[in-house]
């Protein structure tokens, strides 16, 4: 089967797979081993596609601080309880966190705290299904891709550092004198 894909450069993170079936994007990988297991699955093509193009740009404007929400054309593939909590991600605040356990909460399944560790752990949407977002119940930086908690810790501080300066640029426009 064949992907299209591009890459974004991060400064923050180095190399963005993004990758697309010709319709939604499908995948946005941010580890080199797993993009390798990608390219041994499917054959991929490297594209300039306007879908790819548009995915590149909200990337861009996302670690510019420009962009909160993606709105793209997606395709996940998951059970319906992982779909569930992949739309839950969605609506998780721009620079704020929530724990499993509010996402297990917010779906009506309190006691499947693991289970939304397992979907978020799925999640092949990286970054634009903001599963990074999501934290331990005790604040601590658990479970993004298995140990890889310094790639959460990266954009939640990148998106800390936007809304911080934000709120520095309306509280200096709420004081004229």
């Amino acid at each position: 089967m064949k992907r299209e894909y591009n890459v974004y450069r991060s400064r923050e993170l180095g190399l963005i797979y993004v990758i697309s079936d010709g319709e939604a994007i499908v995948n946005v990988e941010l580890f080199e081993d797993e993009w390798k297991k990608l390219c041994r699955q499917y054959e991929m093509v490297k594209s300039d596609s306007l879908l790819l193009q548009e995915a590149l740009g909200q990337l861009d404007e996302y670690f510019h601080g420009k962009r909160k929400t993606f709105r793209l054309p997606v395709k996940w593939k998951g059970t319906p309880f992982q779909e569930q909590v992949w739309q839950a991600l969605c609506d998780i605040p721009y620079g704020t966190t929530v724990s499993y356990s509010d996402i297990a909460e917010k779906i009506g399944r309190p006691k499947a705290v693991r289970a939304v560790g397992q979907a978020n752990r799925a999640n092949e949407l990286a970054i634009i299904v903001p599963c990074h977002r999501v934290i331990g119940k005790d604040r601590s930086l658990t479970g993004y891709a298995g140990n890889r908690t310094d790639v959460k810790e990266r954009l939640l501080l990148l998106e800390e550092r936007y809304r911080a300066i934000e709120g520095n640029k309306k509280t200096r426009s709420d004081h004229r004198f």
